[in-house]
């Protein structure tokens, strides 16, 4: 099936999205530690405080790119298959079937990494390696995919309330200024889409930090697992503004988060284009 003009290929998505991916969770790593630690069970001061913010940073750079080139990849290619058969006034659901499918597909790379990271920032392992033994001990090779579900229902929601944002922002100052889009106001439209979907999904970002953090001991259940008895769980036993804990940095990492994450794949990804790097790969 032939692509636009302009759009990009496998190589190119899948480049542009590891890049991006990489720049982000490196930039922004600490940010995610002190989220991590307010959502914990055990409180901030207990997991860690403002100690060691760069613990897990391993694991996070080892998904990282290739959890962001899966996206992409998937996210373009089924954007590009839609919009040619959809109207226009549909787009919008086009760009949440996109990006729904593009974080379905991260997330069998993406999850175990986080499982790992987050295990490392809460002060759960001493090493990465650590916690890759222990985790495996503890659960095998399922224990890595804790929270997977819970990723992908956080995720989905979180990436339709931002994409379709992000592509009006970046379609609406395209006509208005009647030019194409600069990779610096993409990663503005990236920054506004990101906070606001971030604000809004946060209890979903609680309850899964939350089951990932849970360990199963000696013959022991599980501190926290399933979506909706956790979300119900945390609201009974610490109250509703208990789902909003680390909403702050949340919001911040990840306006920041989306103005580094689509501005530099946007960047990349016409650096790349405009060069022919990959073109006919």
């Amino acid at each position: 099936m032939p692509r636009e003009a302009g759009a990009p290929n496998t190589s190119q998505c899948l480049a542009a999205g590891g890049f991006a991916g990489m720049a982000v969770d490196v930039a922004l790593f600490p940010l995610d530690t002190i989220k991590t630690r307010l959502q914990a069970k055990a409180g901030f001061m207990a997991s860690g405080g403002f100690r060691g913010i760069y613990s897990g940073l391993s694991s996070a750079v080892i998904g990282s790119s290739p959890g962001a080139a899966m996206f992409f990849l998937t996210y373009e290619q089924v954007k590009a298959g839609s919009e040619r058969s959809v109207s226009k006034k549909y787009q919008p659901f086009v760009h949440m079937f996109a990006a729904s499918a593009g974080e379905i597909a991260a997330c069998l790379v993406r999850v175990p990494t986080e499982v790992i990271k987050q295990r490392l920032q809460a002060k759960h392992h001493a090493s990465l390696s650590g916690a890759i033994r222990g985790t495996y001990a503890a659960e095998g090779l399922l224990g890595f995919y804790r929270g997977y579900l819970t990723q992908v229902v956080r995720e989905i929601p979180f990436t339709c309330i931002q994409f379709p944002i992000y592509e009006y922002l970046k379609q609406s100052h395209t006509l208005r200024q009647g030019r194409p889009i600069k990779s610096w106001e993409a990663a503005v439209c990236g920054s506004l889409a990101g906070g606001t979907a971030a604000a809004l999904t946060t209890p979903l970002d609680v309850v899964k930090t939350r089951v990932m953090l849970s360990t199963k001991g000696m013959g022991a259940h599980l501190e926290y697992s399933g979506i909706v008895p956790t979300l119900t769980r945390i609201a009974r036993e610490e109250g509703v503004r208990a789902l909003f804990s680390g909403i702050i940095p949340r919001t911040i990492w990840i306006s920041v988060g989306g103005f580094v994450f689509l501005g530099s794949y946007e960047k990349v990804k016409s650096m790349l284009i405009e060069a022919g790097i990959f073109a006919h790969r």
